[in-house]
This record gives C-alpha cells, structure tokens and sequence, in this order.
C-alpha cells in the first residue's frame, strides 16, 4: 500500500550520526546490548536478542543484527522519530538511504600496517642521498 502525504527527505545528504553503541557485554545471557544516545539500554533490542538467543543463534548473530538495529536507530534519531513511533515510510526511507549512501572506506588491517611502515620509511628516508646516483630523496 502507498503511504501519501509523508515529507519528502533529502537521502542523498543525510549523514548518520554517530550516536548510541552496540557494546559487547561479559554476561554470556546476554551477549551483546544496544544503548541510545543516553548511554541507555534499548528494551525492546534486548528482548530481540533474547529471542535470538533462545533460538541457539551465536553470539556472531546477535552481533551481526545489532550493527543492523544500531544503524536503524540512529537513523530513527537522526529524523527525531521514536523508536516506536516509525511507520513503513520511515522503513522505506531507511532502505532508500542505505542503497545510495556512499560506503565507509576502511583500509584492511594487513595494509594499515604496510602503509604506516612506508610512510614512516618515506619520511625517515626523505633528504638522504640515494647510495648508487647520489640524488637526494
């Protein structure tokens, strides 16, 4: 069913804040807790992720869905919609954002460390005179 008469949101320049955490906890009960931006826990993730658990998913699971959920809550929090408060257009934008929002580029660990050895290496190497042309870096 189309919803009509919901605003029309600026996707392309929408930039999800930073805000609330997925945090793994020791309590083998309970893996992994959602907090909002409060620092509080989110109930109704927690009692998701204890459905999950009773389900005998991992903890890998749960993880992989609260990154899901912390992505959508702050998402909710970004537009000032409460968590129960979203409806199927808030949904649809959600889906809408994540298909065009352009990718975190994260540098592999492996190359991360590569990388930082070169540029140390490039700069330490800088002004010292090749061995064999003599030509200075």
């Amino acid at each position: 069913m189309l919803e009509t008469g919901d605003p029309s949101r600026d996707l392309i320049n929408f930039v999800l804040p930073q805000t609330g955490a997925l945090v793994e906890v020791a309590d083998p009960a309970q893996p992994y807790v959602l907090l909002d931006a409060a620092g509080d826990v989110v109930e109704p993730v927690s009692a998701f992720f204890a459905e999950l658990q009773a389900c005998s998913r991992p903890p890998s699971t749960i993880r992989s869905y609260g990154m899901d959920l912390l992505r959508w809550w702050r998402f909710l929090d970004a537009l000032g919609v409460e968590w129960r408060r979203a409806t199927r257009a808030e949904a649809r934008d959600f889906a809408r954002w994540m298909a065009i929002a352009p990718k975190p580029v994260r540098v592999h660990w492996r190359r991360r460390t590569a990388d930082t050895k070169l540029r140390s290496a490039a700069r330490a190497s800088a002004g010292v005179p090749n061995a064999v042309t003599r030509a200075r870096g």
